[in-house]
């Protein structure tokens, strides 16, 4: 893909950005004192900064990655994707998120775990815990793999090097800032996944040509469907909308960027404009996706690539190395995020109830010993399991399945009880994992086994159980 010093060139540069990240991390350790400063940024954070953060963490590797490739090989129909995550980002934003940030200033929470805890005794910890283990040391493994990946194409590095390196820059830069850090780094990060979405956006619709020769082209290879916007099934859209619509509302690194936020109306005011643009990016690259196959008529085989592939066909090499980097940012602002969110649950929902200790100073140590813990299973996970996203999917359906009902209703309803709530969460998320297990039979994702039986329990258990009502 590359020639030698084209390669060398490239190992240069991303050497380069890694050693400016790991030195705006050490920066940002001085300035870091308590348990608070390290996983919620002290609370204090302003309205840029809090947007670009949750754009970066929005927009990741498999924001350009995937839905690019989406587009070029299924077509305008994954724009429902966005569609579906609009819909979602409206009804957290005008219903939800008041609420969650009320809640979290009052009692001072830290994780979702705070929340489960509150509303459902402290035994709802655990199953709050394991679903999010599950997901973000899978997430964490995949941004892993995801660095290897860019290293292995564009530097010709190992996989396995390529996969240890990741690890130990991610752990490194995360254990040293913590979330202060995650978010001033994507303000640099973000910034450029914006500049540089947009840019390559309109480059390759300059290339391509207008819509009619779009048009042309697709008719000429009988494909018209591709630009057919409802070129997908019922069934597709209600999957995007149970797992990646509705997984935003119990997504625990937006509660934590919420909680972190200075006020509630940077709260609102952030999340709402920084997600009105993640979708835009989000959209755009599955346009480019399409636009790459009946504009630039690149013909892919290899259909991961296809990023890869039109940046070469439309930028000089030195833009090139510019967009490289700019994957290779896209991918690491999401790992970091994963990162801290898997590491707080450890910190705070296993660690912090059993020490029971106030100590700012030993609450600080144990955050930055999860950042390890979470570290190793991620890359034990990375390098021992192939399967890695069958393990994030199921991660991911564990979280909706067992979580989604006893948040939502426990946020707005005071009947469910804590019985009711533990009991959902723990049908929810095991139903999920066995219904993977099992292969997903009748072709049914487990998330359509385990949400429905999530409600179903927490109704029952609700209606004719024990009356033991939670005070929130």
């Amino acid at each position: 893909m590359f020639n030698s010093s084209e390669q060398l060139i490239l190992g240069f540069t991303i050497i380069i950005y890694f050693i400016f990240l790991l030195l705006m991390s050490v920066y940002i350790q001085r300035k870091i004192k308590t348990y608070d400063d390290y996983n919620m940024a002290s609370r204090t954070v302003t309205l840029w900064p809090l947007i670009l953060t949750f754009v970066s963490t929005g927009v990741g590797g498999a924001t350009l990655l995937g839905y690019m490739e989406n587009g070029y090989t299924l077509g305008m129909g994954q724009q429902w994707i966005h569609i579906t995550m609009m819909a979602a980002v409206i009804v957290l934003a005008f219903f939800l998120l008041k609420r969650i940030r009320l809640l979290g200033e009052k009692h001072n929470m830290v994780t979702i775990g705070d929340y489960t805890a509150l509303r459902y005794g402290e035994s709802a910890r655990i199953p709050t815990v394991i679903s999010f283990l599950f997901a973000y040391c899978a997430m964490t493994g995949m941004q892993f793999v995801a660095i290897a990946s860019i290293l292995n194409l564009t530097i010709g590095l190992n996989m396995t090097a390529g996969i240890i390196i990741g690890c130990i820059l991610l752990t490194i830069k995360t254990y040293l800032g913590g979330l202060k850090a995650v978010i001033w780094q994507d303000v640099v990060q973000g910034t450029m996944l914006t500049i540089g979405i947009i840019v390559l956006f309109f480059v390759v619709i300059f290339y391509s040509g207008n819509w009619s020769e779009i048009k042309a082209n697709a008719s000429s290879q009988n494909q018209n469907d591709m630009l057919n916007f409802l070129n997908i099934t019922p069934n597709e859209i209600l999957i995007y909308l149970l797992t990646l619509a509705f997984y935003q509302f119990i997504r625990q690194d937006v509660w934590q960027r919420i909680w972190a936020a200075k006020d509630l109306k940077t709260a609102r005011n952030g999340y709402g404009l920084s997600m009105i643009i993640a979708v835009a990016l989000g959209a755009m690259t599955v346009f480019i996706g399409v636009y790459a196959k009946f504009g630039l008529n690149l013909d892919i085989a290899e259909t991961p690539l296809v990023y890869y592939n039109v940046i070469q066909n439309v930028f000089p090499f030195p833009l090139v190395l510019v967009m490289i980097i700019i994957l290779l940012a896209a991918v690491i602002s999401s790992a970091d995020s994963f990162f801290i969110a898997g590491s707080s649950s450890i910190a705070n929902d296993i660690i912090k109830p059993n020490v029971k200790s106030d100590n700012q100073n030993k609450m600080l140590l144990y955050s930055k010993l999860s950042v390890l813990i979470v570290a190793v299973i991620s890359l034990v996970l990375a390098l021992m399991i192939p399967g890695l996203v069958d393990l994030m999917v199921t991660g991911t359906a564990m979280s909706v399945s067992g979580l989604l009902a006893p948040v939502m209703f426990g946020l707005f309803w005071k009947k469910p009880t804590k019985l009711a709530g533990n009991i959902a969460m723990w049908s929810g998320l095991g139903s999920a994992v066995i219904w993977q297990i099992l292969g997903h039979p009748f072709g049914l994702h487990p998330i359509l086994i385990g949400l429905p039986l999530s409600i179903i329990m927490l109704l029952l258990v609700t209606f004719f159980g024990k009356k033991d009502y939670a005070t929130v």
